[in-house]
């Protein structure tokens, strides 16, 4: 039996705690300093516990438990007027906030729409997403916009409508995982990211997009496997404990969602964009990306285009790097035996990286969600920042005493502690399934023990990273 891969994941932990450096700001929001506890406890104590709870998972998880059907509750069904109204005000939502970026105060913090976008959009609805569910079903405009016009067409039209397109089992979620990799290049190396207009044009480029796609391919089709955001945040909501089917609600075990991820083209793709272009917004932060950026800057011809795509190659390193690293752990997870190959298992096993996405967005961005998420207060009453006092709010300001600075890094370890131990067991639930011998099975999760070590360690080093 290979003992190496354990001996790696012990010492990965105390080795990455050694590595931390003083913490500090991510996005310039809030500076973390004078901790009770030093940064390298921290590094300590998430690896003892994934090391405990894989230990833990050996002993006591013989069977598979997540697999197939698992008990659920039936809670409620969701009216469909409930549909059409939430769809008419994510309508309106987006109307307001491209309107805003189009005609009003073109300036990142006195606009609406950038808030919108890289706030509550982007991190809010990944929150929202795991607690209650696929949410953005419902929500999404383009979605509702595209089952308004198929309502009416059916109306209007004497005969049937034609058919939709066959879309091709080969792209899968490949233009769900180019979409979210091109929205990650703009909101960290595009150097118009903040300008108001700019980002209304591509929201409006996207929803014809998405239109064109679901008159093509059908509305369902197209929003489960090509929709960056609708699969986005559909992987997210398989960790939820809440799952809508057939309008209605059903309660089930968290994490039960994940092990039925269809397995379609593109989806380790897109996970590994998801974590990747987390961990590059991180390591813009720390020493180690300031001492290659002026080269990279430099190669480029200098100035905000060589940073546009000196950051950019940064990105798509990170990414292959992530790609990589989980390459390699079903590499050697196919050596234990039962003839698994590495693809197989790469498949198999891709679920597992839903909750270490989770698990950097959340960590990441948590104080950027916290503060600037009240900024909202403000912006809605006054969304095109020309002094307008629409509800009252418009003097609201951000009270960065909501929480303290040592509370917000508790959550975020917190959360990559939670998130990769939700890996493990979600790796440990699937071998057990695959292998048919229990031992078997504990061994190859050796490799996985090393990633989620290792993911953890990195996402602890990019939290603590020092600007020099």
């Amino acid at each position: 039996m290979r003992r190496w891969p354990l001996a790696a994941a012990l010492a990965a932990g105390p080795v990455a705690g050694v590595l931390f450096p003083p913490p500090a700001a991510a996005h310039g929001i809030v500076a973390r300093t004078d901790l009770p506890i030093p940064v390298w406890l921290f590094g300590w104590a998430a690896a003892v516990v994934l090391i405990v709870s894989f230990a833990a998972l050996a002993a006591l998880w013989p069977t598979p438990r997540l697999q197939g059907e698992v008990p659920e509750r039936r809670l409620f069904r969701i009216p469909v007027a409930v549909d059409v109204v939430v769809g008419a005000a994510g309508i309106a939502a987006l109307g307001i906030t491209v309107y805003a970026g189009i005609a009003g105060l073109q300036n990142a913090l006195g606009n609406l729409e950038p808030t919108v976008i890289y706030v509550l959009f982007w991190v809010g609805l990944v929150v929202a997403s795991v607690l209650f569910g696929d949410i953005w079903r419902v929500i999404s405009p383009w979605r509702a916009l595209a089952r308004a016009a198929s309502w009416v067409s059916s109306r209007l039209s004497s005969g049937e409508p034609p058919a939709a397109l066959e879309y091709p089992k080969w792209l899968g979620r490949w233009p769900a995982a180019a979409g979210i990799l091109f929205f990650a290049w703009v909101e960290l190396t595009y150097v118009n990211k903040d300008d108001p207009s700019t980002l209304a044009i591509m929201v409006l480029a996207y929803v014809v997009v998405m239109l064109v796609g679901m008159a093509l391919y059908g509305i369902e089709t197209w929003s489960e496997r090509a929709d960056p955001f609708g699969v986005y945040f559909g992987l997210f909501a398989r960790l939820s404990a809440f799952e809508r089917r057939d309008g209605v609600v059903y309660a089930r075990p968290p994490l039960a969602g994940a092990p039925k991820l269809e397995l379609w083209p593109g989806t380790i793709a897109l996970l590994c964009v998801a974590i990747g272009s987390t961990t590059f917004d991180g390591l813009e932060n720390g020493p180690l990306w300031g001492s290659v950026r002026l080269h990279l800057i430099s190669f480029f011809g200098g100035g905000l285009t060589g940073e546009q795509w000196g950051s950019t190659v940064g990105l798509l390193v990170c990414i292959a790097v992530v790609a990589v690293f989980y390459r390699l752990a079903v590499g050697g997870m196919s050596e234990v035996g039962e003839d698994h190959t590495p693809s197989e298992l790469a498949q198999k096993f891709a679920h597992t990286l839903i909750p270490i996405a989770f698990a950097y967005a959340l960590a990441h961005y948590f104080s950027l969600l916290v503060f600037q998420g009240q900024a909202m207060a403000h912006l809605i009453s006054d969304p095109l920042g020309r002094g307008s006092d629409i509800f009252g709010t418009s003097r609201t300001g951000i009270d960065y005493n909501v929480i303290s600075a040592a509370g917000i890094w508790y959550v975020q370890v917190a959360a990559l502690v939670i998130g990769h131990v939700s890996g493990l067991i979600l790796a440990h639930d699937r071998a057990v399934a695959m292998y048919r011998d229990v031992r078997d099975a504990v061994r190859s999760q050796y490799w996985m023990l090393v990633v989620m070590v290792g993911f953890t360690s990195l996402g602890l080093w990019l939290l603590s990273a020092v600007n020099t």
